[in-house]
């Protein structure tokens, strides 16, 4: 990240909030969802895990994030793998969904991170008592040399999709 602090840092896309619809055109999309449990219980714990960084964590990143749950504004710092090959990247959380049978929170790419884009975490308890986690995502290559790693980039974020949708 340079100089510059996370504090510092502007989201690097401008299509702020666009998992809320229609994916904009452009990028690369991911849909994926995956059934966690059933009922009022699951709900509420998997929703507590995930607004408060769970998730992240045991799929296997760092996180190191400004306010303890995820909240408008909450910026992140998200840490894959170890040692001098590790990668660091920005997010900050663009918006929350708190409703009450829905919980969730979208973060968008701060300036340094090497794709531009914007994921949303959406924990839905329906109608028929299943409770589905749903990941969305638009996202594309910000630097040269994630570019030039885009088939690389597409397979990590594969795996960490997958790795997110078993961690609740």
């Amino acid at each position: 990240m340079g100089r510059r602090s996370l504090r510092e840092l502007p989201l690097s896309y401008p299509e702020v909030g666009a998992t809320r619809g229609p994916l904009p055109g452009g990028y690369h999309h991911l849909v994926r969802h995956r059934t966690i449990g059933t009922g009022a219980t699951t709900f509420r714990a998997a929703a507590e895990q995930l607004m408060h960084w769970d998730l992240h964590r045991r799929a296997g990143l760092t996180v190191a994030r400004t306010t303890p749950s995820a909240a408008p504004g909450t910026r992140v710092l998200l840490g894959l793998g170890r040692g001098p090959l590790a990668l660091r990247f920005g997010c900050e959380v663009v918006y929350v969904l708190a409703e009450p049978r829905r919980r969730g929170f979208a973060y968008g790419t701060l300036e340094g991170h090497p794709e531009r884009g914007e994921e949303l975490f959406d924990l839905q308890w329906r109608a028929d008592d299943t409770v589905v986690l749903t990941i969305t995502a638009f996202s594309r290559p910000a630097t040269w040399w994630a570019r030039a790693a885009a088939p690389l980039s597409r397979a990590v974020q594969g795996r960490t999709t997958r790795r997110y949708l078993h961690a609740l």
